[in-house]
């Protein structure tokens, strides 16, 4: 089998680096594995997901013109099926959630001592199986509303929009 890129090879870790894993590959080949390309979750050691002489399913990514071939084990490995609600509800990143008496509801989690911006990971995913898409959804909410919140305060000390300095 020759090494051709998009194809799917068994491999041996032959070594452990802080930023990868070089991958023994048939023909007595080398391939480099780069630490983002280890698992679908983040991964802040490669130790923690892949041991020397660890057999491993792996993509080949590209072969350069210097031979140096890029692998990923997480593309290699079969994607299973998301299971995604019926129908996502759409809403505007400058829309701000009201209570039923329509008063805009402030965020549980920020201080009105001028806000505590360190969160707890929860705080964004409401859970660790929360998908990124909800995540980033939530974040660019939250980041939205607390701008919003800021630039109301700072308008309010300065007189309000478009009230410039009198001499």
């Amino acid at each position: 089998m020759s090494i051709e890129v998009g194809s799917i090879v068994d491999g041996v870790v032959s070594g452990i680096t802080n930023f990868g894993a070089f991958i023994n590959l048939p023909e007595n080949k080398v391939g480099l594995v780069h630490i983002s390309e280890v698992a679908d979750v983040y991964v802040k050691d490669v130790n923690d997901f892949l041991k020397e002489q660890d057999k491993v399913k792996v993509k080949i990514l590209s072969v350069d013109d210097k031979g140096k071939i890029a692998l990923s084990v997480k593309q290699a490995q079969e994607k299973k099926p998301e299971e995604r609600p019926q129908q996502r509800e759409q809403r505007s990143f400058n829309a701000r959630p009201q209570r039923e008496s329509g008063a805009p509801m402030r965020h549980e989690g920020f201080r009105a001592s001028g806000g505590d911006f360190r969160r707890s990971n929860s705080r964004f995913g409401g859970g660790s199986n929360a998908s990124f898409e909800d995540k980033l959804s939530r974040f660019l909410k939250d980041s939205d509303e607390r701008l919003t919140d800021l630039s109301r305060k700072t308008d309010s000390k300065r007189g309000g929009r478009g009230g410039g300095r009198r001499r």
